[in-house]
Order: C-alpha cells, then structure tokens, then sequence
C-alpha cells in the first residue's frame, strides 16, 4: 500500500520501495526509493528535504532526476510529513538537535537505500537538508560522491534579527521553558502565504500546489518552527563554521544560490563555498529560496547544475 498523499496537480511516479524505518530513539522515518528505467543509469540521488517539506512536494522533481538516469531516494525528516511528530500538536515544527537529523540520515540510508539503490550516491539538498548534508558529511565521506546544495541554511538572511541577538533570544526563551512555543506566525505556516508577498517562489502554480500540499489541517505541512528549532538551527550552523568542521569536508559540493534569496544569507554561502576544501558555487540570478520549486526559467537552470555537476557511472 503506497505511502504517499495524493493531491490534485501533483502526479509522479510511484516509488519502486516504500515504508518505515525506526530510529534508535523510537521515531518512524517516512522514507521511498525511485528507480530509473533511463539506461545507463547514473547512480543514485539522496534527496534531502527543507524544513516544512515532504516527499510529496518533490515528486515532480523525483521525475525529472530520473528522466536524468538517476534513482532517487528520500524520506522525510522527524517531526515533519509522515514521519513520527515531536508533539501531540502537530503543527509546531521541532527537532531537539540537529545531531537527530544526522542520525536519521545515517540510519535511513544504511538501513533502506543501500539495499534497494544503486551506487554510485549522490546527495542533492534544500536549504535546512543542506545544512544537514553539511554537518553529516565528514561521517558520508566514503559514501557520497558528490554533493549539490540548493540555497543551504548557513545563515539567515538580513531580514532576520542579527545572528547574535537572535541566539541570545533563543538561548534565553529555551532556558526559561519556552523552546516549545512558536517562533514565527502561528499554525498555519506557508498555507498562511499570499504568493504575491511569498519569499519562496514566484510560480503561481507550483506555489499553489505546495500551499494545497502543506496546509497543516491536511496532515502532511507545519506550522512555524518552534524556539527549540530555531535554536537549534543556529547552533547546527556555528558548528558547520568551525575551521575544524570545514577541514573535514572532502566531498566535491556545488552550492547553488537563489539570486533574490531573503530567507538565507547568500553571503554566508559564498563565503562557505570558497573556505571548504572542493567547494564550487553558482548563483541564479532572480530566483527566489526554493529552486526546485521555483519558475522553469530558475528551475531549468538548476536541474542543469545538477546534470553537469553529478557524472554518471558507465552502466
């Protein structure tokens, strides 16, 4: 029995391999492997979700990496899709510590996709999965061979308090116990968007598509992350900045940037991509956060990135 939500406007393909996997702390893993009928086949794309983000949200992107020779394989983070929730109130987005999103990433991978997927791996990543990407690469070394970033979360953008005022706020609202209570809008969160005031997308048909996807009341989208997240976000993105952590990244990693990003900080990802070891950065110009959900204007030029940077096996 599929796993998956069906939704109006959002037909792809079903997965070859589907189901659970269980953490060593008790959270189910949503997790799907696609395969490719393209021949030669490329290896295998890790596919690794935003915040607030599902495997349904990306199956049109699925399809079109496998129209590339690629299987994909995904699944959706704890706390957020279909995966176990942190509350009983479903909407508030929450992870504890991004050290739990490494973990899954490790679990899921050794206990799912090796098994069902072919090698070589690769890992294309949005945004908060690209900063996990990041911060599990050390333990991946050997296991991936190349890494694309779309618009990772190395820093927020100036629309954002100052980084050192928001950790201090953070740092002082979890102290005093308030780690579980929203930090943005309230429950409803992107269905809550209007796309002309959006900083995610200027598709008017992928962006309604998506807000239909994730609306909180259908069971699969969240709210606003919580404190506790966005406390812990920033402290995943200081340790991915320590001299230490970027010397012991060694896989070959192109990060792509939103030109007209204001979600993240562009600088901080130029900055990180010119300190890593086999950093390599392009930036599309006028494309808003989310380049895999983006106009086929951007989104053509992203999935180029991909085509050109990821080498294909010989069969």
């Amino acid at each position: 029995m599929s796993t998956l939500i069906a939704f109006a406007d959002n037909d792809g393909p079903q997965p070859r391999k589907q189901g659970y996997v269980t953490s060593t702390d008790g959270f189910d893993l949503r997790y799907a492997i696609f395969r490719s009928p393209v021949r030669p086949n490329k290896g295998s794309i890790v596919l690794l979700h935003g915040r607030n983000e599902c495997i349904e949200k990306y199956l049109e992107t699925v399809a079109d990496l496998m129209d590339l020779g690629f299987d994909v394989c995904t699944f959706d983070w704890r706390g957020q899709g279909r995966s176990t929730r942190f509350f009983a109130d479903h909407k508030r987005g929450h992870v504890d510590d991004f050290g739990q999103y490494v973990a899954d990433l490790d679990q899921v991978f050794t206990e799912a996709f090796l098994a069902e997927s072919r090698s070589p791996y690769f890992i294309v990543a949005h945004s908060m999965g690209a900063l996990v990407a990041l911060a599990a690469a050390p333990v991946m070394n050997n296991r991936i061979d190349r890494m694309v970033l779309s618009a990772p979360l190395l820093g927020l953008s100036p629309d954002w308090p100052a980084p050192g005022l928001l950790s201090v706020l953070t740092r002082g609202l979890c102290f005093f116990g308030l780690g579980m209570v929203y930090a943005g809008p309230g429950p409803r969160g992107f269905a809550a968007l209007e796309l002309a005031t959006n900083r995610l997308t200027t598709d008017p048909v992928r962006f309604a598509r998506n807000q239909a996807i994730l609306d909180p009341e259908k069971g699969l989208g969240l709210g606003a992350a919580t404190v506790g997240w966005l406390r812990a976000a920033i402290r995943a993105i200081g340790h991915v900045h320590s001299h230490e952590h970027m010397a012991r990244v060694h896989i070959p990693t192109l990060m792509v940037v939103a030109g007209a990003d204001r979600v993240v900080s562009i600088g901080a990802i130029e900055h990180y991509a010119r300190s890593i070891r086999a950093g390599t950065l392009i930036t599309i110009t006028g494309a808003r956060h989310e380049l895999m959900q983006e106009a086929d204007v951007f989104r053509e030029q992203f999935l180029a990135a991909v085509e050109a940077f990821l080498p294909g096996s010989d069969g």
